[in-house]
């Protein structure tokens, strides 16, 4: 579907007799110059205005580029939840089901410059990334890092996850959520920390045999070597969440985990210990792979937003600019996590996209 009539349905936030260019042409425009390795709006403009002829190729254009004050302008003002809406259609079209038991990792990220020291905190983006494809499923934005209890559930209503397995970190390890996790016919793991002090005081009473002995249904061990150092992953799962407290608060619990990663960097040893509760059943293998899955959300998609695409530099703070960009950036990633005719990093393929109007095109789905 040309990117153009995924942006139709968006509500233009100008009067008419503010209109000159089209809204769905402008999203498309700052879509494929970001593509390009454009972080900034003057960048957009100047990227386009020296592609005119090409956009030209799918695109009207009638008053040519916009300048960047315009882009500005727009998405400034552009309404997020629609742009997010838009968004969330278009990868359903792309990615209409994921199979059984795929890994779905709710997880935030701050853009900490998207503020100024005399305005409100800075952008808070809760995000759905499908771990096991490498895409964003959607996302949400949350004033502050605490309000990811409201924004979570906001979130996983307008996703398709039935059959998933979604992870969440120790803020998203409350009952309501977990709730809806269940009720869109999805397996939760959760992390649970400090936020829960005596659920956290029953792990570590039945680890230590308070009430009998405790036996794992089932253990997994992995190991890595590579980079200097050693990492030995560990997982016991248990089923006897009786041993847990108020574990009948928590829908469809059936299973508890101990997942361990030892870490060696030369003559130096460290070892952490996290605890998970889940609605799959004890199976160690399972629990430890959607737990990996889970790390893995800040290299695939916060380290890669943040360096590659600059999102930790960037300064827009007016109207909804910070929120609108992200869905932009979403966009982007997903367009070229999707392609598979390149091997390469993002940086590479961006580098590419902006040198090969063939390769550009087809990142597109304008095929030439």
């Amino acid at each position: 579907m040309p990117l153009t009539q995924v942006f139709v349905s968006i509500s233009d936030p100008r009067s008419a007799r503010q209109v000159r260019h089209d809204l769905s042409e402008l999203l498309t425009v700052a879509v494929c110059a970001v593509l390009c390795s454009a972080d900034k709006f003057s960048d957009i403009e100047a990227w386009a205005k020296e592609r005119l002829d090409w956009l030209r190729g799918f695109l009207v254009l009638e008053h040519g580029i916009p300048s960047h004050d315009t882009f500005g302008r727009v998405l400034a003002a552009l309404n997020p939840r629609e742009f997010e809406a838009a968004f969330r259609r278009w990868v359903g079209q792309l990615v209409p089901a994921l199979g059984p038991g795929a890994v779905v990792a709710i997880d935030g990220k701050t853009s900490r410059r998207s503020t100024t020291k005399a305005a409100a905190t800075p952008l808070h983006l809760v995000s759905a990334f499908a771990a096991d494809v490498g895409l964003v499923l959607g996302q949400t934005a949350t004033a502050e890092k605490s309000n990811e209890i409201t924004a979570i559930p906001e979130l996983l209503a307008t996703l398709a996850l039935q059959g998933c397995v979604v992870t969440i970190d120790a803020v998203g390890a409350q009952t309501g959520i977990a709730k809806a996790i269940r009720e869109g016919g999805a397996d939760y793991v959760l992390c649970v920390k400090d936020n829960h002090p005596k659920l956290v005081e029953s792990f570590l009473l039945a680890q230590a045999g308070v009430g009998g002995a405790l036996t794992p249904n089932s253990t997994v061990e992995s190991r890595e070597d590579g980079h200097g150092r050693t990492e030995v992953r560990r997982c016991w799962a248990f089923d006897a969440v009786d041993r847990l407290y108020k574990a009948e608060q928590w829908p469809d619990l059936k299973s508890f985990a101990i997942v361990e990663r030892e870490r060696t960097v030369g003559a130096k040893t460290g070892c952490k210990r996290r605890y998970y509760i889940s609605s799959l059943p004890a199976d160690a293998a399972r629990i430890a792979h959607a737990v990996r899955s889970h790390w893995e959300v800040e290299n695939r998609l916060h380290w890669c937003l943040g360096v590659q695409f600059n999102e930790d530099q960037s300064t827009v703070r007016t109207g909804f600019t910070a929120n609108n960009l992200a869905i932009v950036r979403h966009i982007v990633m997903n367009l070229l996590r999707l392609n598979t005719s390149r091997r390469g990093s993002i940086k590479t393929k961006r580098m590419l996209a902006a040198t090969s109007d063939a390769f550009r095109a087809e990142l597109l789905g304008f095929m030439t």
